[in-house]
């Protein structure tokens, strides 16, 4: 997969403030290249579906402005198997985690307390992927 070693990340968050801390974060410590955002889950769910082979890894609000996250991660169930999708959340109880991943999810990770883990998970994604 020769991608230019860019790892691509598509964003649903609705969170202006949130958005742009996690794509600094992203960009700086795991070499992810931001390629679209969105705030609702209809915006997200189609440009998912309009743009299959232009992401690596999408990352995945819960609670949108409109809409539900987990309606996003089950829209691209079916995607490739080097697509990997992440739930990043408020609300990551054992609940939410089990149902994020019945959805199709590879990853959930908490905002406030898992932000480290989430870049160290898209550290290893991309090692693997471009391998």
């Amino acid at each position: 997969m020769d991608n230019g070693m860019k790892f691509r990340a598509y964003i649903v968050e609705d969170s202006p403030t949130i958005r742009q801390n996690l794509i600094e974060t992203l960009q700086e410590l795991a070499q992810v290249v931001p390629v679209g955002i969105a705030e609702t889950e209809h915006e997200g769910k189609r440009w998912l579906a309009q743009n299959d082979g232009d992401w690596d890894v999408a990352i995945v609000d819960l609670f949108l402005r409109e809409g539900s996250g987990l309606n996003v991660v089950e829209s691209v169930r079916n995607r490739r198997p080097e697509q990997v999708v992440i739930v990043l959340s408020n609300h990551a109880t054992d609940d939410v985690r089990w149902r994020c991943e019945q959805l199709g999810a590879d990853a959930v990770f908490d905002k406030s307390t898992e932000i480290d883990a989430l870049v160290e998970y898209c550290l290893r994604q991309r090692k693997s992927a471009l391998h």
